[in-house]
């Protein structure tokens, strides 16, 4: 547990070195203030509106951050070289694999954290009264979907390079958050073998759609029943673990050559 931790640690010190997330804060003030000044209909700002685009920002700026922090995670170790005495400790494989995850999720959880924050900030200054319980859920299930994500990334990085794995993991993660909720209208229409293979898809990708609570927040619909909670925590923790585990098996097996950035 001790690797985990240190492994997680170093991660967070690199994330702060590159200062990703401080850019992305500053756009998403940036952008904001600027919803802020707009005359929204000509009925000045509109908190509810403004809350809607500064959630839906905090949602890309963090499945940006996500991808691009998980998956260059693996591929720099072995570019550095850094990855034969992080094995020579020794570092189970499996370690490095979920020190990593735990590094990568932490902080992109904080930061879309801060995202939040700022959002509910600002807009709570014009007027907008926060429904904090669904608020607090909001957050957490987001946090879920920030954990499938970088798994996702660890998943495709473990035999691919960081360009290739992002290219992969944002395919992945925009389909389950763009087609997954819709498959079942296609569905319907398509029938047969198109169909079956819609269906098929809609039960092999991951649902983000469940952990979106946008609109209970920006419409105060009260939170959800601690039964459903806890079950889409746990979807979110199954889904997790298996993109880990792929990553285990894909990256176990994995020979790594002095002079080059990978073999096999």
């Amino acid at each position: 547990m001790i690797r985990i931790l240190t492994l997680a640690r170093v991660v967070w010190l690199d994330v702060l070195r590159r200062k990703d997330f401080y850019i992305l804060l500053i756009l998403l003030a940036i952008l904001l203030v600027a919803l802020l000044s707009m005359n929204v209909f000509g009925l000045g700002g509109v908190t509810a509106y403004v809350a809607d685009i500064g959630l839906l920002l905090s949602w890309i700026f963090s499945w940006v951050l996500a991808i691009s922090i998980g998956c260059r995670l693996l591929p720099q170790e072995e570019s550095r070289g850094t990855i034969f005495s992080l094995l020579a400790k020794p570092v189970r494989r499996s370690e490095l694999i979920v020190g990593k995850w735990l590094g990568a999720w932490s902080v992109v959880s904080v930061a879309t954290a801060m995202f939040y924050v700022l959002v509910f900030g600002v807009t709570m200054l014009k007027g907008w009264t926060l429904p904090i319980g669904v608020a607090l859920e909001a957050i957490v299930l987001h946090g879920m979907v920030i954990a499938i994500i970088i798994a996702a990334a660890l998943m495709f990085s473990a035999r691919l390079n960081s360009d290739a794995a992002a290219t992969l993991t944002g395919a992945l993660t925009a389909t389950s958050f763009l087609l997954v909720p819709r498959i079942p209208e296609f569905v319907a229409e398509a029938g047969g073998v198109r169909g079956g293979l819609m269906l098929f898809l809609y039960n092999l990708l991951p649902h983000f759609e469940i952990f979106d609570l946008r609109m209970r927040v920006l419409h105060n619909y009260g939170t959800i029943s601690l039964t459903t909670f806890l079950m889409i925590t746990a979807y979110g923790l199954l889904v997790t673990a298996i993109f880990l585990a792929l990553a285990w098996v894909a990256y176990r097996s994995k020979h790594f050559a002095r002079g080059s950035l990978s073999g096999y």
